[in-house]
Formats: structure tokens, C-alpha cells, sequence
């Protein structure tokens, strides 16, 4: 009975570490689920399939990614990104794609976290200034973790945590990364926290970011453009 309730234990400890060491996706039960518009049904987690019989080329296909991208947006830099939004064939197979354009003379990926992917970063052209922040560490605090990035460099920023990007050359940049989620999400910190809608107290972000009421009141009237397309 007792070496029973020993490899009871086991068991859900290992199932329990298996759970929480996942960093992406839940691996599919089939060839591929190509995603569908569904209208009448439970969402959970993920898309409808479309019949297998249906599938076609098309359904996991996506052209023009080599194509320059406009950074006439405020923060100087474009997202494009390529999830299970544009191809359908993504869905549940834990993956997605981006191509980030940046401006000279500091185009920025404002700093951001993606909810539910790790990414990793190929530089292309140009060259980037990237980091990420830890969460909070044992003495307390936020560590920043950098580096300055030329063409064929690769950095990882690790899932969820806040990350950027910054054009430190005199030409334009171009990054591509890769995602491990079909949909990774994206916060942009300073849209998030100004640009909330409904807006967030005031006081709230008075408090949290030691500044005057006036100047929050100001910036959460300001238009929080997005870069990601």
C-alpha cells in the first residue's frame, strides 16, 4: 500500500513539474489544425479546425515579408508580424514570426512583453541596442541585461519578461524574430499604462511612477500609437 502512494506521489510530481516547466504551446494531437472562423461554439484555447479534406497551400502560406515596412511612426520602427492571424495553418503548432523595421538615428521597439512567448532576435541590417529586465531578484530589484547587435547576431529575450530594441546606427535596421506561440501577444508598457481604456486612476500611476498628477493627466491624454501590424 505505502510503495503504492510513493509512486502516486511520484507521478504527480513529475506530472506537475512537466505543467509548469512548459514555456510554449501545448504540443498538437495531429498533423495540423488550420484555423477557421467559427461563430457558433466554445472558444477555448486555440481555433476550430478546418476539415483536413479542405486544407490547401494557401492555408499555411504567407508572401511579401522581404518587403521594407513604413517607420514614419512616432517611436520610428514597424512590426509585421505573421501569427496564426495570418497564417491559419499555425494554429496549435506553437510558432510565430516578425519582421521589425527600424528608423536611423534611434528607431525604437518600445519596451514590451510578450505574455506567452520566449523570442529570439536575427539581426539582418543594421545595428540594434536590446535588452530585457528580470523580474524581481532575491535583494530586490530589476537587473537589465544588454547588448549592442550587428548583422547575423541573434539575442533571446525570455518569455514575459519587459524587452526592447534600439536603432543605434545611422541607416535603417531590420530584425526578424521568431516566437514560441501561434499567438504570442504583445504589452507595450507606456500604451498600456497611459493609453488604457478606460484610463486607469490617476493616482494610481501618481504613486506608482513618483510624478506629478498633472503630467499623468497629460500623458493619459496623449495618442499611444501601436507599431505592430
Amino acid at each position: 500500500m505505502m510503495e503504492g502512494l510513493k509512486f502516486l506521489l511520484v507521478f504527480v510530481v513529475l506530472a506537475l513539474a512537466s505543467s509548469f516547466a512548459s514555456a510554449s504551446d501545448p504540443s498538437p494531437l495531429q498533423d495540423f489544425c488550420v484555423a477557421m472562423k467559427e461563430t457558433d461554439g466554445v472558444f477555448v484555447n486555440g481555433k476550430f479546425c478546418k476539415d483536413p479534406e479542405q486544407v490547401t497551400e494557401k492555408d499555411f502560406f504567407f508572401a511579401g515579408l522581404n518587403v521594407p515596412r513604413d517607420i514614419s511612426s512616432p517611436v520610428g520602427s514597424n512590426v509585421t508580424a505573421v501569427n496564426v492571424a495570418q497564417i491559419p495553418g499555425l494554429n496549435t503548432l506553437g510558432i510565430s514570426l516578425v519582421r521589425i523595421d527600424y528608423a536611423p538615428h534611434g528607431g525604437l521597439n518600445p519596451p514590451h512583453t510578450h505574455p506567452r512567448a520566449t523570442e529570439i532576435l536575427l539581426v539582418v541590417e543594421g545595428t540594434l541596442y536590446v535588452g530585457f529586465l528580470t523580474s524581481n531578484l532575491a535583494k530586490g530589484g530589476n537587473r537589465l541585461i544588454t547588448k549592442v547587435l550587428n548583422p547575423g547576431d541573434v539575442f533571446v529575450f525570455p518569455v514575459g519578461l519587459i524587452h526592447f530594441q534600439l536603432n543605434v546606427g545611422k541607416t535603417n535596421a531590420v530584425a526578424f524574430a521568431s516566437l514560441s506561440s501561434q499567438n504570442p501577444g504583445v504589452i507595450t508598457i507606456a500604451n498600456a499604462v497611459f493609453g488604457a481604456d478606460p484610463p486607469m486612476n490617476p493616482n494610481v500611476l501618481t504613486k506608482a511612477f513618483h510624478l506629478d498628477k498633472k503630467l499623468v493627466e497629460y500623458l493619459q491624454k496623449q495618442i499611444w500609437t501601436d507599431n505592430n501590424n
